[in-house]
């Protein structure tokens, strides 16, 4: 069991990763969206561009098509040339096909590109996930679950919202803008252009200026929604502590408290929205008045026709709506930037223990273990191993003992290379551990720890996850080899029983065997016990510890223990103090040097029977 004095230190906080830049997150995506060597999604790419650049070709002509049915319903508009030929019916059902047409484009755009969104956003979850399994023990350790979740979730949004609008919404509306931009110039007069272009540049910085403003709002907003997640998480995970200590009620209080801080901010970003709007809406107002004043004033003086001023209206409405959703898509996508940084940022999270480029895979050959002259720390100011030599035989029972914070679980830990040594070597069969794949030394080194969490699923899933694909039968036969298989056949679903959220449905001992049958299926040369009946009482410690020994036969077993009694059969014994060894040898042996282990072993025998 890991103690206060011999756990790492606190690392950087995995729930408020480095956030990566806007500029740097676009371009972290950009490869998913022309993915090498996948010739099919690139060719939806460019298809899925075309159908952009035609939806929007035909979404600037349709005003055109228009201005001329309208002129064509006026007489004196109307003259005597193609307008009349085609008649306003004719131009009516045009604008409508026209219409129909850039709506069409779109559609097959978005339904094209779909599967190029999609697989992006299946290979960036696939490698948060994979990187966040990578990460040492020590992130681990100082993670905060509901907070991590949060981050990945908002960062696998963003990241969907950022290719569905960005590629969609914004480069299609600075297309359309050009469009119209020259079209007004062909058209009409730089005066016309000039006022739509003063329209969208105030536009564009009011929003981005308020936005900034509002960003800083939101993440404050987020950072209270993901404290609020992460302490209801944290309550319902510990939800048998919170009833034994009556706290219903003070964690509620906790919960709302945090809430309370979330509803404030939340209450800001709300507020500040309703000025972004109205602000928004005033600059495209008086530009949409200024231009039309101009082109009512040009059909007075006989410039322009009716058509011209209806064709205006229709482009100054063609450019206000997206403009309007221009301000929601720019918070969106900064929002977005915002979370996919973090996302980003967790990627970037280095992992403390790091394969060697073209590492070997460990080559057994009986599965001895040797620790030389073996040195760690978390803090140099603060070492844990103090230059640990020892050996361990292939095939041979070893048992590690001493008080809280001596050393123990680090040297499990460093066994199946959590951490890497400070200094010193750390053998199997004469093989430095950071010297091959981590593959082939975690298939090779099988826990048991002080308390197995098992998986929300049944008791089959959780035995069988000891060797990926195993049967029925193999799983069957690692239960009986564990002695529970009787006990599972006696469940009303037998090996389909959920065994609940951590296994809360099992008693510890039931656990514990289940535990027992995963490794026994793993059946891995090296077998570390940390503390692996501790936590049990007497009778079922006795039961299980039949269970360990048998399991032990063939294997270089190292055992973690507080409790002497389980380790008296031992082939030898070591005592750390400190993170030294103290003391190394047999139990007979210890014994009648009357050193350490003796003292410990009075000591705990009498506990025993004062409890008795």
């Amino acid at each position: 069991m890991r103690s206060p004095a011999s756990g790492p230190p606190p690392a950087p906080d995995p729930a408020n990763p480095t956030e990566a830049s806007g500029w740097a997150t676009i371009a972290k995506v950009a490869p998913y969206l022309w993915p090498e060597g996948e010739t099919g999604l690139r060719i939806r790419v460019v298809l899925a561009l075309i159908f952009l650049l035609a939806a929007k070709l035909v979404a600037v002509g349709t005003p055109l098509i228009y201005k001329a049915a309208v002129d064509a319903l006026v007489p004196s508009e109307a003259g005597t040339g193609w307008l009349v030929a085609v008649g306003a019916v004719g131009l009516t059902v045009a604008y409508g096909m026209a219409r129909l047409l850039s709506v069409c484009f779109q559609q097959l755009r978005d339904a094209v590109f779909a599967r190029v969104a999609q697989r992006a956003l299946r290979r960036l979850a696939l490698e948060t996930f994979t990187h966040i399994h990578r990460l040492s023990l020590r992130f681990h350790l100082t993670r905060k679950t509901g907070g991590l979740s949060r981050i990945i979730e908002r960062g696998v949004k963003g990241v969907e919202f950022l290719l569905r609008f960005l590629l969609f919404n914004i480069v299609p509306l600075i297309l359309e803008l050009l469009l119209i931009a020259a079209i007004f110039v062909f058209l009409f007069d730089a005066r016309y252009v000039a006022t739509i272009a003063a329209t969208i540049a105030l536009y564009v910085w009011f929003t981005f200026k308020v936005t900034e403003w509002r960003v800083k709002i939101r993440r404050v907003m987020n950072e209270q929604d993901t404290d609020a997640n992460q302490k209801a998480i944290d309550s319902l995970l510990n939800f048998e502590t919170v009833k034994y200590f009556n706290a219903e009620a003070r964690e509620a209080r906790r919960y709302d408290r945090a809430m309370e801080q979330y509803e404030a901010a939340a209450v800001k970003t709300a507020t500040s929205l309703a000025f972004l709007n109205t602000g928004q809406s005033a600059i495209i107002t008086a530009g949409l008045v200024v231009v039309m004043v101009l082109a009512a004033i040009g059909v007075e003086q006989g410039v322009l026709t009716v058509g011209d001023f209806v064709m205006v209206n229709a482009y100054m409405i063609q450019i206000t709506m997206p403009l309007n959703f221009l301000g929601t898509v720019y918070r969106e996508i900064r929002q977005a930037l915002v979370d996919m940084g973090q996302m980003f940022g967790l990627l970037e999270y280095p992992p403390d223990v790091v394969e060697k480029p073209g590492a070997p895979p460990l080559l057994l050959s009986g599965g001895a273990v040797r620790l030389q002259d073996v040195r760690f720390h978390y803090d140099p100011a603060r070492p844990i191993l103090k230059g640990i030599t020892l050996d361990v035989p292939a095939g041979s029972t070893v048992a590690l003992v001493g008080a809280s914070g001596s050393g123990k679980s680090t040297i499990g830990r460093l066994l199946f290379r959590f951490y890497d040594v400070s200094a010193g070597r750390l053998m199997i069969d004469g093989q430095d551990i950071r010297g091959v794949t981590l593959d082939s030394l975690h298939a090779a080194v099988g826990v048991v720890p002080q308390d197995t969490v098992l998986f929300n699923d049944t008791v089959f899933y959780n035995i069988a996850y000891g060797r990926d694909g195993a049967s029925r039968a193999q799983v069957e036969a690692a239960a009986k080899a564990a002695r529970i298989h009787d006990f599972i056949r006696s469940l009303p679903e037998g090996y389909d029983t959920q065994v609940g959220e951590r296994g809360l449905k099992l008693s510890g001992g039931e656990k514990q065997r289940v535990g027992i049958a995963r490794t026994l299926l793993k059946d891995p040369a090296i077998l570390l016990l940390d503390e692996a009946t501790s936590a049990l009482d007497s009778q079922t410690e006795g039961d299980i510890q039949e269970s360990l020994r048998a399991m032990g036969q063939g294997r270089t077993v190292i055992m973690i223990a507080h409790r002497l009694s389980t380790v008296v059969d031992a082939d030898m014994i070591v005592v750390l103090e400190a993170g030294e060894s103290v003391e190394q040898g047999s139990h007979a042996a210890l014994m009648a040097r009357g050193g350490r282990y003796a003292a410990m072993w009075t000591r705990q025998a009498s506990e025993v029977d004062a409890a008795e």
